[in-house]
Formats: C-alpha cells, sequence, structure tokens
C-alpha cells in the first residue's frame, strides 16, 4: 500500500538505540507515535533500546488509512519487529488500543518475544463503532477530540475515521480472539477504569482468556482511553521498565 499524503510533523516513527533489549511500541487506531513518545523517552532514559513504529495509513491522511486493510498494520508491526532484530538480543512489545491488538498477533507469530505490555487493549468490543459494522454509509465518520482526561494534552490524530477502516478494526479484533489461548509469554495489562472507547471489559477478557502463567493486570483509576498521554503516564512507564527489567534473561544496566 502506496500512501499519497506526506507524513504528517510529529508523527514519525522514533527509535532511540541504546542497550541489548529492545521495545517495540505500537500506537493505536487512528493514532501516530506521538501517542507513545512520551513512554518511549521514559525507556530510553533507562537505557533501553526503543523503537515506536508508524502503521500504514496513520499520521498522513484519513484517505490513506481507507486503502489499508488489518493485514497492513499486522505487517507494520511486524516490520518494527525485525527492525529491532537488528540492533537488539531480546525484544519486549508494548500495545496501546488496537497497538494491542496487533501485539498479541506479532506474540503469536513470533515465540521467542519475552513479554508484551498491553494498554487499553481493543479486543471484544468499540460500543462507538459497532453500528458501522455492517454498514458503508456514511464512508467516513468525525472522530471527536481523542479519550483523553488530561485536557492540556493535544494527540496528533484524524478528524475523520474511513468506515472501511472501522470494519478491518474489527475484523482484527475477531482474529485476535481466537489466538489468545496461544499466548504464553509474560503479559502485563493495563486497563483504564474510565474509557470510553475500549470498555474496561476488554481487558478483563483478555486476561481471563490468555494462557500466560506470569500475567499482571493493573487498573488506571485517573485516565481514559490514551492512557499513554494521560495523567498515570509516569506510572505506565515505570511499570513497564520495572516488567522489563523482572523478564529479561540478561543482566540489563539502567544507570
Amino acid at each position: 500500500m502506496i500512501e499519497q499524503y506526506p507524513v504528517l510533523p510529529g508523527a514519525e516513527p522514533f527509535f532511540y538505540k541504546g542497550n541489548h533489549i529492545g521495545i517495540l511500541i505500537c500506537h493505536g487506531f487512528v493514532g501516530t507515535p506521538q501517542s507513545v513518545g512520551f513512554l518511549g523517552e521514559q525507556l530510553a532514559a533507562k537505557g533501553f533500546s526503543v523503537y515506536g513504529v508508524r502503521l500504514r495509513g496513520h499520521g498522513t491522511h484519513y484517505e490513506d488509512l481507507e486503502k489499508c486493510s488489518y493485514q497492513d498494520w499486522i505487517e507494520s508491526i511486524e516490520d518494527g519487529y525485525y527492525f529491532l532484530q537488528k540492533h537488539c538480543q531480546e525484544i519486549f512489545v508494548i500495545g496501546q488500543s488496537m497497538g494491542g491488538t496487533l501485539t498479541l498477533n506479532l506474540t503469536n507469530k513470533h515465540r521467542n518475544i519475552k513479554g508484551i505490555i498491553l494498554i487499553n487493549a481493543a479486543i471484544k468490543s468499540i460500543p462507538p463503532m459497532e453500528k458501522y459494522k455492517n454498514s458503508n454509509v456514511p464512508r467516513y465518520i468525525n472522530e471527536g477530540k481523542p479519550d483523553i482526561k488530561d485536557k492540556s494534552v493535544n494527540e496528533i490524530t484524524y478528524s475523520k475515521a474511513p468506515v472501511r477502516s472501522i470494519q478491518q478494526l474489527f475484523a482484527l479484533m475477531d482474529k485476535t480472539r481466537d489466538i489468545l489461548p496461544t499466548i504464553s509469554c509474560p503479559v502485563m495489562a493495563f486497563q483504564s477504569e474510565e474509557d470510553h472507547v475500549v470498555p474496561p471489559e476488554n481487558g478483563k477478557f483478555l486476561f481471563a482468556s490468555i494462557h500466560s502463567d506470569d500475567k499482571e493486570f493493573i487498573p488506571l483509576t485517573n485516565s481514559y482511553h490514551v492512557a499513554s498521554m494521560d495523567f498515570e503516564k509516569e506510572l505506565i512507564a515505570e511499570k513497564c521498565s520495572n516488567f522489563i527489567i523482572r523478564h529479561a534473561n540478561n543482566e540489563v544496566n539502567t544507570e
């Protein structure tokens, strides 16, 4: 899929070269790497190598997004995985919203991933979008403001979402639910207790369905859907760092 529009300023992928521990971070539907930029910076400051991938059709124009299939997004995160493999011995993956859905797919295929962290992952239901599952009209819907409790935050996102892309998101969720029992690596899942996009039932269903022996569920009490940019972003970064250090095979120097 060839994108027609240039990448918006600030929506570019990012890479911080650090130690042998690689962290791949994936943003969500209609989002960009900017939404996980703070998390990436905090983890890079700990000494990790961090790559924030930009999914195809995102961070340019919603007309580019409309041309994408969910397979394009799966390939995007996999490209990020292969990029990090060139630099790192061990890889962890963090995904927010649809990025969490894609993280689960990636982990099902690449069993050497050391652990995954999910932030408000979409897996079961997205009530604001359900009515567009089987309808092709209108072609685009208004996105509204990003679901962030901290009103001082500005997220780079699209003003509209293509209905075709929403249907691809649901198809991805359907595919991913079938593979949940295959997930066996360590998992940490964050779930906002008040999320106006992906309800908390998603996180509970996900946590109950994966078969990992080592899994941790962390409720967020002061963040909405885009939690990586919200009031508890420092807490998320700290928990992610501790999880990665705990599950890395080799000694990690974070000084």
